[in-house]
């Protein structure tokens, strides 16, 4: 009997073990189901009210820009990391299994349905033959979404590569052609909009895939030192990122509504609305992070930081999904 029962609890454990991922990954699904829900539904809730038009198939773009942000975020988030831990000495070797791939592949089917509406005049193509490949070479829209599909294929190459940290090339790529691309030449000095857009999303995008990546490492880290020192190194970026974002976001908003009409557009038009939901989300996020930075300074255990780190990523994640249906709204009008 004295050799049956190790491996009887031996067997528990594992059971127990199994459960438990089972258990955080039907969480994970239902969390990711309910997050497509804000793109989907989201549109006709902002625009209630408000008189505006939404163009034709806003939920589905909206859903693509969410799908196509996530993807820059997991590998950035991933790269970054990976230097961090080089930094800490003694770190232990072992790695979460990288996402990149798998982002890569999701960003290029994104961009290539969002080019697929470029193609068609910004319409939701219904077949095949509606869609017009070849004037996409043919306008600046067409040209910027060739080139994100572009970039993600060679995403995709550089993850499977002896050098994975190569992917932050072509990324940069599919970061600037987004800043291009939300602010036409039509716009009042669009190289200044697309130049708050470019640190908006850069900070961002590090910000998300960053926490998310580290939050992913610490599961495999059996070392409390290490674990803590990494979260350190994090928070110290983090507080730099936040002011990017918070600075950034209030000079586009200011630029779009200025500053006389903010509080009237953001509870009557669209766009106004899913902004002040964002900076809630936002500010939300803020606070989460000053818990987890105060607990990493004075918990006994360090690594209890972790808890509202794991809530801090996943208002993150809904800020990821409401900046993809801002994207998608249309813009307010600017009253002079």
């Amino acid at each position: 009997m004295t050799l049956i029962r190790p491996a009887t609890k031996a067997a528990d454990a594992s059971g127990t073990s199994r459960r438990a991922a089972t258990a955080r990954a039907a969480a994970v699904l239902a969390l990711v189901a309910l997050a497509a829900l804000i793109p989907l539904l989201g549109p006709s809730a902002a625009l209630h009210g408000t008189g505006e038009a939404a163009a034709p198939g806003v939920g589905g773009i909206a859903l693509l820009r969410t799908v196509l942000f996530t993807a820059i975020c997991v590998p950035v988030g991933e790269v970054f990391v990976n230097r961090l831990a080089d930094r800490i000495p003694e770190a232990p070797a072992e790695l979460p299994r990288s996402w990149s791939l798998y982002a890569a592949a999701a960003g290029f089917l994104a961009a290539l349905g969002l080019a697929s509406v470029v193609a068609t005049g910004n319409l939701v193509p219904h077949s095949l033959t509606q869609i017009d490949v070849g004037g996409l070479y043919r306008t600046r829209d067409g040209s910027l979404a060739l080139l994100e599909v572009n970039a993600f294929l060679v995403t995709g190459l550089c993850a499977l590569s002896r050098r994975p940290s190569t992917q932050m090339w072509p990324l940069a790529v599919v970061i600037v052609a987004e800043a291009l691309r939300a602010h036409p030449t039509t716009e009042n000095s669009p190289l200044v909009g697309s130049g708050l857009t470019l640190v908006h999303l850069v900070c961002g995008a590090l910000w998300v895939g960053t926490l998310l990546h580290a939050l992913r490492t610490l599961r495999r880290w059996r070392s409390t030192e290490a674990g803590a020192a990494l979260l350190g190194l994090y928070a110290r970026v983090a507080a730099v990122l936040l002011a990017g974002v918070t600075a950034t976001g209030l000079c586009s908003t200011l630029r779009r509504m200025p500053a006389d009409t903010v509080l009237h557009q953001l509870t009557t038009t669209a766009y106004g609305r899913t902004l002040l939901a964002k900076v809630i989300l936002v500010a939300a996020v803020a606070l989460l992070a000053l818990w987890a930075r105060i607990r990493l300074s004075r918990a006994p255990d360090p690594l209890t930081a972790c808890a509202p780190a794991r809530a801090e990523v996943a208002v993150l994640g809904v800020v990821v999904v409401v900046s993809g249906l801002l994207t998608a709204l249309p813009l307010p009008i600017r009253w002079s």
